[in-house]
C-alpha cells in the first residue's frame, strides 16, 4: 500500500504543477491574434514583436521567433517558428510521462499486493492445516485492498492525464493555427511593399 501511496502522491504533485504550467500557458488567442495584427498593420515587425513580448504563453513565443526572423525572408520566418513550436510542445509535454507511468504502475503494484496476499492466505491455510474462512480472511483482504487501491490512484492520475493532454493538444492547435495566420499576413505586407 506505501507504494502506491507514493505513486499517489507523485502523480499529483505532477498534476499540481502541470495545471499550473498549464493555466499560464493559455491565452485567449483569438484577441491576442487579433491585437497582433493591429500592431503588425499600424507599427510594422517591431510593433508586432513588441506585442508578442508582453503576451505570456506558446503561441506569442514562436510568433515572436518567427517575427525575429522576418528580415531574413519569409524562409526564415517558418522555419524560426517551426524550431520554436518543437521547444514549447516539449515543454509543455514535460512531466505527462510521469503521470503515465504513476497511470500503469500503481494497478500493477496492486496486482502484485494481491498475489502477495493470495500467497500469505495460502501460507496460512498449510500451516494451519484447515480451510476455515477465518485463516484465510486477512489475505484475500489483503489483496482486495491492494488491488482496489491501485486502481483508484490510476484512475484519478488518468482524470489529470485526459484532462492535460486536451489542453496542450488546444494549445498545439492554437500555436499552428497563429503561425499560418502570421505567415499570411506577412506575406500580405511583402506583396504590398512589392507594389
Amino acid at each position: 500500500m506505501w507504494p502506491i501511496l507514493g505513486l499517489l502522491v507523485i502523480g499529483l504533485g505532477f498534476s499540481l504543477e502541470r495545471f499550473w504550467t498549464l493555466t499560464r500557458a493559455s491565452v485567449n488567442t483569438r484577441k491576442f491574434l487579433a491585437r497582433l495584427h493591429n500592431a503588425l498593420q499600424e507599427g510594422g515587425i517591431e510593433a508586432a514583436a513588441a506585442e508578442c513580448e508582453k503576451t505570456p504563453g506558446p503561441v506569442a513565443s514562436i510568433l515572436h521567433a518567427g517575427l525575429s526572423r522576418a528580415n531574413k525572408g519569409l524562409e526564415h520566418v517558418e522555419k524560426a517558428i517551426t524550431n520554436a513550436g518543437s521547444i514549447e510542445m516539449a515543454f509543455l509535454e514535460r512531466g505527462m510521462i510521469v503521470l503515465a507511468t504513476v497511470i500503469v504502475l500503481a494497478p500493477m503494484m496492486g496486482f502484485t499486493g494481491t498475489v502477495s496476499g493470495m500467497v500469505g492466505a495460502f501460507d496460512s491455510i498449510k500451516k494451519a492445516n484447515d480451510i476455515s474462512p477465518a485463516i484465510v480472511a486477512g489475505g484475500i483482504s489483503e489483496a482486495l485492498l491492494t488491488t482496489l487501491f491501485g486502481l483508484v490512484v490510476a484512475m484519478i492520475i488518468q482524470i489529470f492525464y485526459n484532462y492535460f493532454t486536451s489542453r496542450i493538444d488546444k494549445l498545439i492547435i492554437d500555436m499552428e493555427e497563429s503561425s499560418i495566420e502570421l505567415m499570411d499576413a506577412l506575406v500580405e505586407m511583402e506583396e504590398k511593399k512589392n507594389q
